[in-house]
């Protein structure tokens, strides 16, 4: 089951894919966003484009386990993306995916701008890989206002 898995920010939205056998993961592109809107068009538009069968949301929880602002919206535009592509959403916590991305691209010859450019997509790379693998559960949106 090809997944496509969504590290949704204001400005920027990471994508990474999973094979057809979903065991592997792999970055696929970082989408500058005008617009929660514009970031449905592009994200529907990629995930018909790559095949994918299901999208996998990260949720970025508190530390504490709590839910801030940023969890809610992003919980709200899941439901609305996964609308738009007539597709199954899995909600996943994904708190430290951008520190991992972090961990990956320290040491590497990039200026800020394109290590900004590749740590959404290697973060969504990050959290989608660990739920392939059983790491990471969904998490029910049920209990999301």
């Amino acid at each position: 089951m090809r997944t496509l898995a969504v590290d949704y920010g204001s400005r920027r939205i990471g994508l990474a894919l999973s094979d057809e056998s979903a065991c592997l993961s792999s970055p696929l592109q970082v989408l500058e966003i005008r617009s929660p809107t514009d970031a449905i068009r592009q994200v529907a538009e990629i995930a018909t484009k790559q095949s994918a069968q299901r999208l996998v949301v990260g949720l970025p929880l508190n530390m504490d386990d709590t839910i801030g602002p940023a969890a809610k919206t992003a919980v709200r535009w899941g439901r609305e993306l996964a609308a738009a592509c007539h597709l199954p959403v899995v909600f996943i916590d994904e708190r430290l995916s951008s520190f991992a991305a972090d961990e990956l691209l320290r040491g590497q010859k990039l200026t800020r701008k394109a290590k900004k450019q590749r740590q959404d997509a290697l973060a969504a790379a990050d959290f989608l890989q660990a739920f392939l693998d059983g790491k990471l559960k969904a998490l029910n949106p049920v209990i999301f206002p």
